[in-house]
């Protein structure tokens, strides 16, 4: 059975890349023609030439070419469409014209009731050392508020060529690779995932260093909306330390989101407001070049999703080794940067040449 289902994988994810990979120029030119072009005015812009930014529509085409090939009907998988549509759609737009933060927001609401109150999609209750916690009415504001988490932490990371796309597809293989040798095959999850992670390789053929085309809001609002999807149906209602496990895998995104968080209210700005402190910056800073800088940051995701395979599959001890060497790696990178601090930085410096100096 399972090697049955590793050909139907197979073929999932590589009739899915094919499809993306060669529709892309086509949105390329639709991008153009409708005006969807990032034009570097600032220098927070790291790419230096306009260029077209709809690759979320070629990605989401390839998200619906696989779903016709090889998805199920179910109210779950309708709700699933309606609320990506709304995100493509408002993405879209806003690749063509920047909208008001305020109406991206209610768009991401707005898709995120239709997954809870329609398809029922809902993180209704954990457990944890043997308790079983029941959150009834506030399923709903739970799921809402993870949803729209997962896809403001894939929003905020797309800063870079390749970056984004990559980490998402990270993700996909990841939680791929879990639910087929935990036996959750033939699944909506797993079908969304290997559907997810052909589109995503697709996009990325033409998204990698020099990238042709961005994803955009569109592409970048979309791979967090289904990540989060995707960790909810295979999550949802289940042992906290399971449910933690996608999150983990998307370390790389929440820790930068949480550090901008951070870092701009220390200096006292709106967390809303773009600096150029992210992640991918301070790999800039240390002249890493910007495919080099991508394939680094791949490398640390990669350990914490191999840290996550140990864990959730074979050898839970491994996986909190690994995951405590990679917090040390973390708390290293932020004392030695200014991801957090500047100050802070400059502090742990000093300290350091002056205990130097004396031996």
């Amino acid at each position: 059975m399972f090697n049955d289902y590793l050909d139907e994988v197979f073929l999932m994810v590589l009739v899915t890349f094919l499809f993306t990979a060669i529709i892309m120029p086509f949105t390329n030119k639709i991008a153009y023609h409708i005006g969807a072009i990032d034009i570097p005015k600032d220098k927070r812009r790291v790419h230096t030439k306009p260029t077209p930014k709809l690759g979320g529509l070629g990605i989401y085409a390839g998200f619906l070419f696989g779903y016709m090939l090889f998805g199920v009907h179910s109210i779950e998988m309708n709700s699933i469409l309606i609320a990506s549509f709304i995100i493509i759609i408002t993405g879209i737009i806003d690749d063509i014209k920047a909208l008001k933060a305020k109406y991206e927001f209610l768009s991401q609401i707005l898709a995120s009731l239709v997954i809870t109150c329609y398809g029922k999609i809902l993180l209704t209750n954990v457990t944890m050392l043997g308790i079983n916690v029941e959150f009834g009415v506030f399923s709903y504001p739970i799921t809402i508020f993870f949803i729209l988490g997962c896809i403001n932490v894939i929003r905020l990371i797309d800063g870079i060529d390749g970056l984004s796309s990559g980490i998402s597809s990270i993700f996909f293989l990841t939680i791929g690779i879990i639910a087929f040798f935990q036996g959750r095959v033939d699944t909506l999850e797993i079908t969304l995932t290997f559907i997810m992670l052909g589109s995503c390789f697709g996009f990325l053929v033409h998204n990698f260093h020099p990238a042709k085309l961005f994803a955009g809001e569109s592409g970048s609002s979309f791979m967090g909306f289904i990540i989060a999807v995707i960790s909810l149906l295979g999550y949802k209602g289940t042992l906290l330390t399971s449910l933690v496990v996608p999150l983990i895998i998307l370390a790389i995104p929440i820790l930068d989101t949480m550090f901008a968080i951070l870092r701009r209210l220390l200096k006292g700005k709106p967390i809303f407001e773009a600096d150029k402190e992210h992640l991918h910056h301070q790999f800039l800073k240390m002249n890493f070049s910007q495919r080099g800088t991508v394939l680094v940051i791949y490398a640390i995701d990669i350990l914490f999703s191999l840290a996550s395979i140990f864990y959730a599959l074979k050898d839970p001890i491994k996986g909190m080794i690994i995951y405590f060497l990679l917090l040390i790696l973390v708390i290293w990178f932020v004392l030695h940067t200014s991801i957090l601090s500047e100050k802070v930085s400059n502090k742990v410096k000093d300290f350091e040449m002056k205990r130097i100096k004396k031996h």
